[in-house]
């Protein structure tokens, strides 16, 4: 199979990072020196770290325009509290309030009498709190809820009216109840209306720690990876500065963000881990491609074949990190749109460093390998043994040696392996066969894992495990978790309730509440109701609109707390409200299934518009818009990124196989992470984001080196790809799990679920990356018609040499103009004072390296486009 190749777009940008690879060679220390600049300055951006911090769960966590805000805010406008007379269901917000659960220590009757005598003295010390502000003494009665004058009994506490003197009691509040936690009778868990918001603020931070560590992995990895034993072509400075670049990447982005006034969420402190595995990727990438320049070269010339090989591929996988993570700020939860904001800058500003500050000290490690010099002393040394020298001396003091059949450094055991072993064990018919069975039994079990998956944020994971709310959240759901949410049904228009028919209508409609399966119907509601009974026994014919609207306020004057139902101006009744009680939500698919339930049975009421409301609804519009998100995220981020790689790929099919591998790496993350108890929310969309961007970073090298190479098979593609960048791909990978493994130890939910599905992230995206793809690549690929119409250039012996250009016979492996040519039988040269060199077989100037061949004897001699263009003095 043959197919045009598109590298309209590679060819022209890949001679632009030659031409900038040429500069970053020729002046390092500029390139090296301005980053570190720039990163200064910005990096004082973190000193509004503080003032920017944004964890407002409502705001964060929850859908910028979810149809219970705009619920609430009718509520809010049409039934103002009463704070005469307090009432919990009629409240549209949480409120302020403070909540104890007492539980028997030994697990019996919490109504003994000792027990008891410990709870009334419980409630003794928490009403007896106090707290001094300003120059005033406040009691509990200056901030309990009050219904005719007095605080409410029903609750052991409950406080209304947020503000300044509230907030100093539940303060010292939760400070008395940590101290009665464990007692011998009784065990006391508490919680109040600042503990959420308090928690997840207490560990917005938690990463900053857990980076320092991981970063030290992460360098340690880089360092033992790129360590070698020649003490020239040693690699350990120049892998430590690739994990230094990406650490000043995250420093300036970060700064940058907080200079602007982006707000900093706890999501956001996931991203430094993030930059670390994407940067340190790039960074192995560029160290594979510089081993595979011709060490005898000048530096600048192999900074330009550096460039032209690394950069591409990484420009690939940065353009699509950043354009899905900018397709992630259409999101609509603000969590999610400030990390992708912080995480896309941070990436950018990796790909500038890693092409100018990582470079650059690639450069000047290359100018001290270009004298021979020591890794650790850069003092010049021997590449050869001195006579009689100890061993000692020749381990420690002796290095630069290299192939002399190719001019490159020293192949490394991994590179060999892929290339003799893992290579061509792929390309076995019967090893194809079991990569494809495995295939198909990872997609079964992804498919699987789909179908479990359960949507919405737990709001208890927003805690860390050792919080004392988690242990609240138990006890609430062990003892008290039979009744879910009180949920107001609400009539939004003005509404006749005097005419019969209409009001039978409306009736008819709530009684369809009233019958669904998670609602309570003996617990229901209804001024209405209790007006229609006031109305028998009064004998009043509420058929009559004036007689209705005349006697409402004897029916407040008895039930006082009903009025908070009814909106009356005017002599009409413009909204009115009524109370379902549902039981048993006991986990995210009910919350789920309640509130389409409940969506479904106001649409289906004829009777007039309707809409329901609770304040935890709030948190449950996340149901609605989470999938829907999620689905468009990834939709967007894939179509960008199969136009990127058809643009910057020169193989359309392969462009098709990346786009393929995205899909296939998502469907298997979501599945799994379902498997491993991992909740689709707004956080773990966050996180499948990312994974489209690894995906592409592992597909795209691959695939790209695959078309790139020359040669004329897909078997030998496939081999020449992983020799290639097998090992790098693989170093990526091994680096980002390192850098996300600490935060399986972490207590927060949040940095838990991160390190799970970047693992699985990783771990899927390395398995397309070095076995599904490009095995699916030989089955499915096509061969550009370059090849198939190349014409065979056959091997010349060259018997009677001139030297026209003494100057191009040099001791470099290739010239601007020059040509390689194999030779099976060569004459020496005279009077030039150089020997003949070595090189695999012939090879074109233009071509991107030498394929590695068996070695036989090359000259260099003026260019020419064809063996028959040579002059008659080059050729036999």
């Amino acid at each position: 199979m043959h197919c045009k190749r598109t590298d309209c777009l590679e060819k022209p940008i890949s001679r632009l990072f030659e031409k900038l690879g040429r500069t970053v060679g020729a002046h390092p220390v500029c390139f090296f020196v301005v980053p570190l600049i720039v990163s200064t300055v910005l990096g004082g951006g973190f000193v509004y770290l503080e003032e920017r911090e944004d964890n407002d769960i409502e705001r964060q966590f929850t859908p910028r325009e979810g149809p219970s805000k705009k619920a609430r805010e009718f509520v809010k406008e049409n039934f103002p509290l009463d704070e005469s007379w307090f009432s919990s269901q009629r409240l549209y917000a949480e409120g302020n309030y403070a909540s104890i659960i007492a539980v028997s220590s030994c697990e019996s009757n919490i109504l003994t009498k000792k027990a008891v005598e410990d709870l009334v003295k419980l409630n003794d010390k928490v009403t007896s709190i106090s707290v001094i502000v300003g120059k005033r003494q406040l009691s509990f009665n200056d901030f309990c809820s009050k219904a005719n004058g007095a605080c409410v009994p029903n609750n052991l506490l409950e406080i209304i009216n947020y503000n300044a003197r509230a907030d100093e009691w539940l303060k010292k509040f939760h400070r008395i109840l940590l101290e009665e936690a464990e007692g011998k009778i009784i065990k006391i868990s508490h919680y109040t209306s600042r503990s959420r918001q308090e928690e997840i603020e207490k560990h917005t931070t938690d990463g900053i720690p857990l980076f320092s560590i991981t970063y030290g992995l992460a360098m340690s990895f880089s360092v033992l990876s790129c360590l070698r034993l020649d003490n020239v072509r040693n690699k350990v400075w120049v892998a430590a500065v690739g994990v230094f670049s990406a650490g000043l990447a995250v420093i300036s982005a970060f700064g940058l963000m907080l200079y602007a006034g982006v707000p900093f969420v706890i999501t956001v402190a996931n991203s430094p881990f993030l930059i670390l595995g994407i940067g340190v990727d790039d960074v192995f990438i560029m160290l594979s491609n510089w081993q595979h320049t011709h060490v005898m070269d000048p530096v600048p010339t192999r900074m330009a074949h550096t460039y032209r090989e690394a950069a591409m591929s990484i420009t690939i996988t940065t353009l699509t990190d950043v354009l899905g993570f900018y397709i992630g700020l259409m999101s609509d939860f603000r969590s999610v749109q400030y990390f992708c904001l912080y995480t896309s800058t941070a990436i950018i500003f990796c790909y500038i460093y890693n092409i100018t500050f990582f470079g650059a000290f690639v450069a000047l490690n290359g100018r001290r390998e270009e004298r021979n010099g020591h890794w650790l002393t850069c003092m010049q040394i021997p590449s050869e043994p001195p006579p009689n020298s100890s061993s000692c001396h020749s381990m420690c003091c002796v290095g630069g040696a290299y192939d002399q059949e190719t001019g490159m450094e020293q192949i490394q055991p991994i590179n060999k392996f892929f290339k003799n072993y893992y290579g061509p064990l792929l390309t076995k018919p019967w090893a194809k066969t079991i990569v494809i069975l495995i295939y198909v039994g990872y997609l079964a079990g992804s498919v699987y894992g789909c179908f479990q998956v359960q949507q919405g944020t737990d709001l208890r994971d927003l805690a860390a495990d050792d919080s004392y709310v988690i242990k609240y959240y138990d006890n609430d759901e062990q003892y008290f978790s039979s009744y879910g949410p009180n949920v107001m049904v609400v009539v939004t228009k003005e509404f006749p309730y005097w005419e019969e028919t209409k009001r039978f209508r409306l009736q008819a409609c709530l009684e369809e509440f009233k019958k669904l399966p998670f609602v309570d119907e003996k617990l229901f509601t209804s001024w209405l109701d209790s007006y229609e009974t006031f109305g028998k026994s009064a004998n009043l014919d509420l058929s009559d609109g004036r007689v209705f609207m005349a006697h409402l306020s004897s029916l407040f004057t008895n039930a006082p707390e009903l009025q908070q139902d009814v909106n009356i101006s005017g002599g009409a009744v413009h909204a009115s409200r009524f109370f379902v009680q549902t039981i048993h939500i006991t986990n995210s698919s009910m919350e789920v299934r309640m509130v389409n339930d409940f969506k479904e049975a106001t649409k289906k009421c004829t009777a007039t518009p309707l809409i329901v409301y609770n304040p935890a609804f709030i948190y449950y519009d996340q149901y609605a818009v989470t999938i829907s998100s999620t689905v468009q995220n990834i939709g967007f981020t894939t179509g960008v990124m199969l136009l990127i790689s058809l643009l910057l790929i020169p193989n359309p099919l392969c462009s098709l196989w990346v786009t393929f591998s995205i899909g296939s790496v998502i469907l298997g993350v979501t599945g799994f992470m379902a498997l491993w108890n991992v909740n689709l929310d707004s956080i773990s969309m966050i996180i499948l984001v990312v994974c489209i961007g690894f995906t592409v970073d592992f597909s795209a090298h691959i695939s790209y080196s695959f078309v790139s190479s020359d040669k004329p098979t897909a078997n030998g593609k496939l081999v020449d790809a992983l020799y290639l960048l097998g090992y790098p791909v693989m170093q990526g990978a091994l680096s980002t799990i390192l850098g996300v493994v600490v935060l399986a130890a972490s207590k927060n939910h949040i940095f838990r679920t991160f390190f799970k599905i970047m693992f699985l992230v990783m771990t899927f995206g390395l398995l397309h990356g070095i076995t599904f793809i490009p095995v699916f690549l030989t089955l499915f690929t096509c061969t550009p018609e370059y090849v198939k119409d190349k014409p065979e250039i056959k091997d010349q012996v060259i018997t009677n040499i001139q030297i026209k250009d003494e100057k191009k016979l040099n001791n470099r492996y290739r010239t601007t103009t020059g040509r390689w040519f194999r030779l099976q039988e060569a004459q020496k040269i005279q009077n030039t004072g150089l020997g003949p060199m070595l090189c695999p077989r012939w090879y074109d100037a233009q071509a991107t390296r030498p394929p590695t061949l068996s070695p036989s004897v090359m000259l260099v001699f003026p260019a020419a486009s064809s063996v028959d263009e040579m002059p008659p003095a080059y050729t036999a």
